[in-house]
C-alpha cells in the first residue's frame, strides 16, 4: 500500500530589514523567549525551514531577508520561484520605520509592499494575506487602536482587490511581549489546516458529553489554537483574546519546567488541572500533536467523566491527523 505524504503548504515572511520577522518565527516554532531574541542575527537572502504542524501538514517556510539587495532580487531574477505556489504571505511593518510612518502614501516601505504584493496576485492568485503591523508594544497605550486604524487604511489602499475581495487578506498589530503575536499567527495557520471542520465535529461531541462550557484544541509544539467550541455559558467570558493568553501562559509554563527539571522545553507534560468553586480545567495530551484544554463546571465526578470521555474521542482525532 502506498504510503500517503503529508500535504505542504508554502509560507512566505517578507518585510524590511530589522521588522522582526525572524524573531516572531523563533518565538512561534522555536521556543525562543522574547528575551532572547536580541541574539538573532539578520536574515541573509532566504531562511528556508520546515515544521511539522498537526502530523498532516509540512508548513514550507521561506525567510525572507528585509535588505533593499535581497528584495530587488526577489521582485527581478527570482521573481517566479519566489512567489509561485504560495499559501500564505506573512508582510511585516515595523511601527518605528520611517518609511512605514512617512506622510502621504506611506513612503518606501508601502512602495515595497504594492510590487510585492502584486507578484504575489500575478504567481499566487489564491494565496492569503496577512499583513502585521509589529513592535505595537512600542506605541503609546492610548494611541495604539488610533495607530491601528490609521495604518490599516493604508495598508488595505496598497493591497489589489483580488485579495481584500473575497476575505483572504487581515491586519493586526502585534508584539513579542503579549499574547497578540499568538493571536496572529493562530489565524495563520488556522486557515492552512485540512479536516478543521471534522475536528470541530469531535470536540463539540465532546463537550455535549462533558457539560463542558468551552473546549480549546491546541498544537503540540507551537501552542497555537487549531479549534476551539464555545458554549452559551463560554460566550459569557469577558475575555475575547483568551486563547491566545493561555497560549502565552502555557508556553511561560513549558519553560519554567525547562529550568526545574532541566528537560528540554519541547518536552510533552501529560496533563494538569485546576479545580476552583467556580469551574474545573483540565489540560490533557490529546494526540502526539495536539493537546486539548476543558473547561467545565465544579465537582469530582464531571472531572472523572471530562478524562474519559477525552479518551473516547482520542481515536478519531487521530486518524484525523494522518497525512492524506
Amino acid at each position: 500500500m502506498e504510503k500517503l505524504k503529508p500535504a505542504k503548504k508554502k509560507i512566505l515572511l517578507m518585510g524590511k530589514s530589522g521588522s522582526g520577522k525572524s524573531s516572531m518565527r523563533s518565538i512561534i516554532f522555536s521556543n525562543v523567549v522574547a528575551k532572547d531574541v536580541r541574539r538573532l542575527g539578520a536574515t541573509i537572502d532566504v531562511e528556508h525551514a520546515q515544521f511539522k504542524f498537526l502530523g498532516n501538514l509540512i508548513l514550507n517556510l521561506w525567510d525572507c531577508g528585509g535588505q533593499d539587495a535581497f528584495t530587488e532580487t526577489y521582485l527581478t531574477s527570482q521573481k517566479s520561484h519566489v512567489f509561485s505556489d504560495v499559501g500564505v504571505m506573512i508582510y511585516v511593518f515595523d511601527t518605528e520605520s520611517r518609511h512605514f510612518t512617512g506622510r502621504g502614501d506611506g513612503g518606501a516601505d508601502m512602495s515595497v509592499y504594492k510590487e510585492i504584493i502584486d507578484a504575489l496576485a500575478s504567481y499566487s492568485p489564491s494565496a492569503h494575506v496577512f499583513c502585521l503591523i509589529h513592535k505595537m508594544d512600542l506605541v503609546p497605550s492610548d494611541r495604539r487602536q488610533e495607530f491601528q486604524d490609521m495604518k490599516e487604511g493604508l495598508i488595505e489602499k496598497f493591497t489589489p482587490k483580488e485579495f481584500r475581495g473575497r476575505g483572504r487578506m487581515r491586519v493586526y498589530g502585534t508584539s513579542i511581549w503579549d499574547q497578540t503575536l499568538y493571536a496572529a499567527w493562530g489565524d495563520i495557520v488556522q486557515c492552512l489546516t485540512p479536516n478543521l471542520k471534522l475536528m470541530e465535529n469531535y470536540l463539540r461531541k465532546l463537550a455535549q458529553a462533558t457539560r463542558a462550557e468551552e473546549i480549546v484544541l491546541f498544537e503540540r509544539a507551537t501552542f497555537l489554537r487549531v479549534v476551539n467550541i464555545t458554549t452559551e455559558v463560554g460566550e459569557e467570558n469577558p475575555y475575547s483574546d483568551r486563547f491566545e493568553r493561555l497560549s502565552n501562559l502555557i508556553k511561560t509554563f513549558k519553560h519554567s519546567l525547562q529550568g526545574y527539571t532541566g528537560q528540554n522545553s519541547s518536552h510533552p507534560f501529560g496533563e494538569f488541572t485546576i479545580s476552583c468553586p467556580r469551574f474545573n480545567l483540565v489540560l490533557s495530551r490529546l494526540t502526539n500533536n495536539t493537546y486539548v484544554l476543558v473547561v467545565l463546571p465544579p465537582g469530582e465526578t464531571d472531572l472523572v467523566n471530562t478524562r474519559l470521555n477525552i479518551m473516547g474521542v482520542r481515536d478519531g482525532l487521530v486518524e484525523l491527523e494522518r497525512p492524506g
